[in-house]
């Protein structure tokens, strides 16, 4: 069966790891030891007295209007050029809502992805491989689970666990893991993959190819 692959979009193929420090730092709800890392950055202000509410206040500001300053992951982008020189079907798959709740400008988060990517070139086609038409937003995580089924994919690559511990996650997709802070031991867990760089996940898809 030819290979189909979804790759997530938030903190998979773009990064806010600065954008998020940065806004924690100056909301007062870390100190400068903590890691440049969105999980951790994630779960220490989670930790925090209203920390859910905070954490969500820190998304609504760097998924929208702070958005053209997330940077792409390195690797990533090349990812693309390999699949669509190699006649494999790509597609970007997201848990993305329209708005955010804490953000008073009443950005389109979906829009600014939009807009990011194709600033970043995601949208040649003679390129990447990938149109707009390929980039699918769902407002829930069981959404993006069955767009993931729909679309046919046969392989998925996200940086949050959770997708692939949710119950309704096709057995058949292969689960790949891009994550440097897993907890326990996924890859027996899940009989998944797990791997901290995409030049890592290049190699798993292209060496010798």
């Amino acid at each position: 069966m030819p290979e189909i692959i979804g790759v997530d979009f938030d903190n998979t193929i773009v990064s806010y790891d600065d954008l998020i420090y940065r806004q924690a730092i100056e909301r007062g709800l870390v100190d400068g030891q903590v890691l440049k890392n969105k999980k951790i950055l994630r779960d220490v202000i989670r930790e925090l007295p209203g920390g859910e509410i905070e954490w969500q206040k820190i998304q609504a500001a760097i998924y929208g209007p702070g958005m053209g300053r997330a940077t792409l992951i390195e690797d990533v982008f090349e990812f693309f050029i390999r699949c669509k020189d190699k006649g494999i079907r790509t597609y970007i798959v997201s848990h993305k809502t329209q708005f955010a709740n804490y953000d008073t400008t009443g950005t389109d988060l979906r829009k600014e992805a939009l807009k990011w990517l194709d600033k970043a070139g995601f949208f040649n086609a003679g390129v990447s491989g990938l149109s707009s038409g390929d980039v699918y937003f769902e407002s829930t995580r069981i959404d993006k689970i069955n767009r993931i089924r729909s679309l046919g994919c046969t392989h998925f690559i996200d940086d949050l666990e959770e997708t692939f511990r949710e119950p309704s996650f096709p057995r058949d997709v292969e689960k790949i893991l891009f994550n440097s802070h897993v907890s326990g031991d996924f890859a027996a867990e899940t009989n998944g993959k797990v791997f901290e760089e995409w030049k890592d996940i290049h190699r798993y898809f292209f060496n010798g190819k």
